[in-house]
């Protein structure tokens, strides 16, 4: 049997899984590495910590599963977005990459937004400049490191910087590089006004693919270190959020997703370009070829969760290690037992800062509404009922855009639990359904691989692959109090606007 190998590059590790050709899942094996935050809003990573976890995780996984590399029939990738890796000429890292979630780079993105103005950036590249994505990490490394500037002649995205150790070759996918802010995502291509505005070199930059095309084979000294063939098909993956959706089936009008990671997203397929006017929404590129999609992320979402479970969930977690369980089923139990709506408690999730539908590197997190009534169970529901609020945010925002949405597929954390899929539901006033595969963008990377190395559609393919398995209907008693919640949920960020910022700006160096 032939199987498939799909990375999923992500901000804490590694995950690699085997698909066989019926697209059953054979095995998985995950590595962590370490995230470096050097100073507050800050967040970088060693990619050579990424080339390590990943041959690490390969070799195991083949190992754990009875595989054989000449068994592996093709390769894809998926990974973290908007990750800045500086190379030099001889493809050494210049300095560690600037994650997605770094956020120094405001003052950079004004600077951008005047020097092409936002209107021109929005019609050029379909987004606004933002502090996550990558064009703005260049022009900080040119401003503030410009001993590393004058050293770069590559500029890659993390998953990118993997497969060139796999396999040598350069190269990006559509997904992903539209997140670079350097993309004409309508064109799919390169954008040479964008790129000669802002001064950065058109040299630094890949070739473009289509997520599914092959983008390099297999070296053997790669093969040496993973337990690989040499010349083993890689294809160019995409972004994490497009293969996520992909390994859930969202890839035909009308389907959208919401995936809990340590970001949450919400995202739509478009079979034709569309943007936001006011670029509240991002409009990428899809890894279905020739595709696109819109989506809404809030940075922290699962990160508020597991914020809450890092420091306030000490009895929960000693029970779950006692028990050998996952310590947010204990934590989503307590918040089953706390009413609807937390006796009017409301939980602000921007923990790092904001980006759909408030752009804002310095939004902050809190509680309103506390009162001596309100227990450990009352703020979990909170925090969970919170980031969904700011998830609905971005489909407002789709809603209004004219795209009919018939179902939701969840992924990630929130999937599992059956709770949090009936407040999604009832939040949204969707149905939510979840699908036979559960290992989201490194699924949608094997699927990618399989659709370019069996030249098959995309879309064929998760049909064959992808079904349904659970269905939750939204309780129409619970929707329209969580409607009233919802409203006043709306009018926190614009009131507390300005405080936030007094304080973020009373603490930042």
């Amino acid at each position: 049997m032939a199987y498939f190998l799909g990375i999923d590059l992500g901000t804490s590790a590694v995950k690699c899984i085997l698909v066989d050709d019926q697209g059953g899942v054979k095995s998985s094996h995950s590595v962590e590495y370490p995230l470096l935050q050097p100073q507050p809003g800050w967040a970088e990573q060693h990619p050579e910590d990424w080339w390590k976890g990943t041959a690490a995780c390969i070799q195991a996984l083949l190992t754990k599963a009875s595989v054989q590399g000449e068994e592996i029939a093709g390769i894809g990738l998926s990974g973290q977005m908007h990750g800045s890796v500086f190379l030099d000429r001889e493809l050494e890292v210049v300095r560690p990459a600037l994650l997605w979630c770094d956020q120094r780079t405001a003052a950079e993105c004004d600077w951008i937004e005047q020097t092409i103005g936002k209107e021109e950036l929005g019609r050029l590249t379909g987004n606004k400049a933002l502090t996550g994505f990558t064009a703005p990490k260049v022009i900080w490394l040119r401003n503030q490191e410009p001993q590393h500037y004058d050293r770069t002649a590559h500029l890659m995205l993390p998953k990118d910087y993997v497969r060139l150790k796999l396999t040598g070759a350069f190269g990006m996918d559509m997904a992903d590089a539209s997140g670079t802010l350097l993309l004409d995502v309508a064109k799919r291509k390169w954008s040479p006004e964008v790129v000669e505005r802002l001064g950065i070199p058109m040299e630094w930059l890949p070739p473009l693919f289509e997520s599914n095309d092959v983008a390099g084979h297999v070296l053997p000294a790669a093969a040496e270190l993973t337990g690989l063939t040499a010349g083993t098909p890689v294809v160019a993956g995409g972004g994490d959020q497009a293969c996520g959706a992909v390994g859930v089936g969202v890839v035909q009008q009308g389907i959208a997703s919401v995936a809990m990671g340590t970001s949450g997203v919400v995202f739509v397929h478009d079979d034709t370009y569309q943007m936001d006017p006011e670029c509240r929404l991002h409009s990428f590129c899809h890894g279905v070829p020739g595709k696109w999609h819109r989506m809404g992320v809030m940075l922290a979402a699962g990160g508020s969760f597991q914020w809450w479970k890092n420091h306030f969930a000490f009895e929960e977690l000693q029970q779950a290690e006692a028990e050998g369980r996952d310590v947010y089923e204990y934590l989503t139990a307590l918040a089953e037992t706390a009413p609807l709506g937390s006796e009017g408690l409301l939980f602000m999730p921007y923990l790092t800062g904001e980006r759909t539908p408030h752009p804002d590197p310095k939004a902050r997190g809190g509680f309103i509404g506390l009162n001596l009534r309100h227990t450990k169970a009352h703020l979990t529901r909170a925090v969970l009922e919170g980031i969904t609020f700011g998830l609905r945010d971005s489909m407002e925002l789709i809603k209004a855009s004219g795209i009919e949405i018939k179902e939701l597929r969840v992924n990630g954390g929130g999937a599992r639990s059956l709770f949090w899929r009936q407040m999604i539901a009832d939040i949204f006033g969707y149905p939510v359904v979840t699908v036979n595969s559960t290992d989201g963008p490194a699924y949608g990377a094997a699927v990618m691989a399989a659709s370019g190395v069996l030249q098959k559609d995309v879309a064929a393919l998760c049909d064959e692959w992808i079904q349904v398995v659970d269905r939750v209907e939204p309780n129409p008693l619970q929707q329209r109090e969580y409607e009233r919640y919802y409203e006043v949920y709306r009018t926190l960020y614009p009131t507390l606007r300005t405080t936030l910022h007094q304080l973020n700006d009373l603490v930042s160096p």
